[in-house]
């Protein structure tokens, strides 16, 4: 038996990584966890992050008691992809788990269940989306009906996947439960708590925040049409954060009632990027740029910065480290406590992100560093089509009809190229919207070179491979309708190798 098979076996026999060295010495020493994530929102749709426009005085809040890390990146812009690269540790490619629905395998090893075999309260609330055999690592799930996001499917999908909400007012924000969670655990055992929002995932409710966004406050990127319509669809958008900011704040005040707040560590992030063209399940920053945020009273000084590269792979090996428990060789992040502490020191150069299929075929690869980000379109002969949420969005709506007319910008175009570069190269000093490749300009051939073999080495190092068939689209790519192949529960991975949809 292979060392990654002996590991996995011992993940699914109780108490197999423990043992007395693995304990802290004392329950005081044992800190708290809660980890929130928001679905899909921008990095810097926060205060904190430049947009002063939201209305987020919670997390703000948060980051002025916290740190806010200004170069924080996921590796992956797509939801459940996203959360099994997080709990896990791991690459989604990694996972087994890397398109859109597909249920983490019992075989993965993720942090929550090390945490509950030592012993805490590991609970989640919200927005599940990890599949069914990730159910028994926690100790208690609060799973909110997201009307098909959910793996399997619920009843408020009908035959063909089309979303049929059941939930009303706030049990569509995925944040109900949060705080019953919190009052329902064992006093005793330290806590674990995965707070898994809905918000701000589209579709967006109507009035749903008292101080409602104006649509001539809204700020917008470069790629995206400044047309009323528009701009509407970002102030709903922005009510959705400023909803989810409500419920960020109802936690912050349940720690300080039940006296934990000073033993626990809230981490702030979200999965992918905004719900908008070219952003969500992109490589550009807009997509997997993620606003990090974690407030210890302890150690954590108020109101610090980080601008040290961390990827969203380090987050479970930092907090099993400072749970005081090993770190087995199945995870691949790096431990980045010491910047907590204030150390200022690097603990990467470079971090990694991937496009798996999501809605639509699609696989693309990004290596960024502090300055550049390299990225190679493995099936550049298709479109970057926006996910089929945002296809039916008014901002896709108001690029299609401009299109149509002939005035929608180049800039704004990149949804509709075919074919698409096969490599680009980004200067992100220079050019923070990556609206300029540089992967032809001689002048950047050095760099450009050296990111190759990055993203090879990395390649090897992870076993990366591309699959022999590619993924049917369930949705079209105009209308972002869904089509035959589109199948809830989705199948697994092994499934439709099985069945002969997928070769690995």
């Amino acid at each position: 038996m292979n060392a990654f098979l002996h590991l996995t076996a011992l993940s699914l026999i109780p108490g197999a990584f423990l043992s007395a060295q693995d304990l802290p010495t004392t329950e005081r020493d044992r800190p708290n966890f809660v980890v929130i994530l928001a679905d899909d929102m921008a990095w810097d749709d926060l205060g904190p992050f430049g947009n002063k426009k939201v209305h987020t005085p919670n997390l703000d809040r948060l980051a002025a008691e916290g740190m806010c890390f200004d170069q924080a990146f996921l590796t992956i812009s797509s939801c459940s992809p996203s959360r099994a690269s997080i709990l896990t540790g791991r690459y989604p490619h990694q996972t087994d788990a890397e398109q859109l629905h597909w249920p983490i395998p019992a075989s993965q090893i993720i942090f929550p269940q090390r945490l509950k075999l030592a012993g805490y309260f590991v609970g989640a609330a919200g927005k599940w989306h990890l599949g069914e055999a990730m159910r028994e690592r926690f100790t208690v799930v609060r799973e909110v009906d997201t009307s098909g996001f959910q793996l399997p499917a619920n009843a408020g999908a009908d035959a063909r996947g089309n979303f049929v909400e059941t939930a009303t007012g706030d049990a569509r924000s995925g944040c109900a439960d949060w705080v019953s969670l919190l009052r329902e655990r064992d006093p005793s055992k330290p806590f674990l708590v995965w707070l898994a929002a809905v918000d701000p995932h589209r579709p967006y409710d109507e009035q749903i925040s008292k101080q409602s966004h104006s649509p001539d406050e809204v700020v917008l990127p470069p790629y995206h049409p400044d047309t009323p319509l528009v701009r509407q669809d970002y102030a709903r958008y922005y009510d959705e954060i400023t909803r989810l900011d409500r419920f960020v704040g109802a936690v912050l005040h349940e720690l300080e009632a039940q006296k934990a707040a000073d033993n626990t560590i809230v981490v702030f992030l979200s999965d992918n990027g905004r719900p908008f063209p070219r952003d969500k399940t992109t490589l550009y920053d807009s997509g997997i740029r993620t606003p990090l945020i974690i407030r210890w009273p302890a150690v954590v000084k108020p109101g610090t910065r980080c601008n040290q590269l961390v990827s969203m792979i380090d987050l479970a090996t930092t907090i099993l480290t400072l749970a005081d428990l090993p770190v087995n060789r199945n995870y691949m992040g790096k431990d980045f406590t010491a910047l907590l502490k204030g150390k200022n020191a690097a603990i990467r150069d470079t971090i990694f992100a991937e496009k798996n299929w999501h809605d639509y075929e699609d696989r693309a690869r990004a290596v960024r560093d502090r300055r550049y980000k390299y990225i190679i379109n493995h099936y550049s002969d298709l479109p970057a089509t926006p996910p089929a949420d945002a296809a039916r969005s008014d901002t896709f709506k108001e690029m299609q009809r401009l299109r149509a007319e002939g005035t929608l910008p180049e800039v704004q175009s990149t949804c509709f190229t075919a074919p698409r570069p096969r490599e680009e190269l980004y200067d992100l000093v220079t050019d923070p919207h990556e609206l300029n490749n540089l992967a032809r300009d001689p002048a950047h051939l050095d760099t450009l070179e050296r990111l190759r073999a990055e993203y090879k080495h990395w390649r090897i190092r992870t076993r990366e491979q591309i699959p022999k068939l590619r993924t049917p689209d369930e949705f079209d790519r105009v209308t972002g309708k869904p089509t035959p192949a589109r199948i809830r529960p989705r199948w697994s991975k092994a499934k439709m190798i099985k069945e002969g949809v997928l070769l690995p």
